[in-house]
């Protein structure tokens, strides 16, 4: 389990001493924060901070990967190489709507049509070379059949598979992307799922199907579990350094360029680790802000009326006088809630199989 420690090391301390680098040069070129006359009138003091910081923890994860591989001698494998792609083509996408941002001052970013265009281009690439690279066993990085802690007994097929795997990378990037709010709230949200992820790929390895000695009736049919848990293990890494950076009050913003990949590389591991719809509970705190702009535009249209004073769910607690510090604590408490009876489910799974 030496590549686990490795790759969280190597990415956390790449992380906390890269970021104050990217700030540097962010704000010398004067790439700052666009902030929307629309928000929480509290926001304005924020204009100006380097956003783009995701450019930061993407470079340090895919550092910390290639590192510790070489360090262990041990050669890249499909899973990992797969979300890896993930995180990186849907962190160029949103690199490219935070830059027309800040830089060609456009408030809109990239055309939402552009915007989605990549999002699927990168999204869809990656379903469709999940279903590739069987390993000796005739085993892929992604399966057809749906899954929950581990896959169920019926297959929707490989053209369902890459609808559904759209939808989940979608959902979940753009999940990531509300809730990135407020200072250190997606960040420190994420950390803890990615924890969850490195335990999962651990636990998964131990008790592959691969493994002559577990070969039993109990076992995770996984292509490269281990490989999962050291890209989860670099992720938390790289989080954590950041949030040095990025908690409140935040010195630098993730912006899409670090949510948009975030939300890519959960949604990647859960599909790759056949815990697809466990990442609904995992990641709870995404899915719940999720809603609150769902509900809030569906109130507003079917009824004219409003359930919240402001979505994503954050900005609506703000209206009512909590602190911003209040608000991102307290939901990082709801998501560690999430994990730990995600966990708690992924475990007695095994436990009753």
């Amino acid at each position: 389990m030496k590549q686990i420690l490795f790759s969280g090391m190597i990415g956390l301390v790449l992380s906390l001493f890269g970021t104050p680098a990217l700030i540097k040069l962010l704000a010398k070129n004067g790439y700052g924060q666009y902030i929307r006359d629309d928000g929480p009138k509290a926001h304005h003091s924020k204009k100006g901070t380097p956003t783009m910081g995701g450019i930061a923890f993407i470079l340090a994860t895919l550092v910390a990967y290639f590192a510790t591989k070489a360090i262990v001698g041990t050669a890249p494998r499909a899973s990992g190489l797969l979300v890896l792609f993930l995180l990186a083509g849907l962190g160029l996408v949103g690199f490219l709507d935070d830059y027309i941002k800040v830089v060609k001052r456009r408030s809109l970013g990239l055309r939402a049509k552009a915007k989605l265009a990549g999002q699927s281009i990168v999204a869809l690439g990656f379903a469709i070379l999940s279903l590739q690279f069987s390993d000796s066993r005739g085993i892929t990085p992604a399966s057809t059949h749906l899954s929950f802690v581990e896959d169920f007994s019926w297959s929707i097929g490989p053209v369902l598979f890459v609808m559904f795997a759209y939808f989940m990378i979608a959902a979940m990037s753009n999940g990531v992307n509300l809730t990135d709010g407020l200072d250190g709230l997606a960040t420190g949200a994420s950390v803890v799922v990615f924890g969850a992820y490195t335990f999962i790929g651990v636990w998964e390895y131990n008790q592959s199907c691969a493994n002559v000695i577990t070969a039993t009736a109990k076992c995770y049919e996984v292509r490269d579990p281990l490989d999962l848990a050291v890209v989860a293990s670099a992720l938390m890494g790289s989080c954590f350094g950041f949030l040095w950076w990025n908690t409140s009050p935040a010195k630098i913003f993730m912006g899409d360029t670090g949510s948009l990949a975030l939300g890519g590389a959960l949604a990647g591991l859960a599909i790759c680790s056949r815990t697809e719809l466990l990442l609904a509970l995992l990641g709870g705190l995404f899915v719940i802000i999720t809603l609150s702009v769902v509900i809030q535009v569906g109130s507003f249209r079917m009824t004219g009326k409003r359930v919240f004073k402001m979505a994503p769910l954050q900005h609506h607690f703000e209206l009512k006088g909590w602190s911003e510090v209040l608000i991102v604590v307290r939901f990082w408490i709801i998501q560690g809630l999430c994990v730990a009876v995600g966990l708690g489910l992924f475990y007695a799974g095994w436990v009753t199989n």
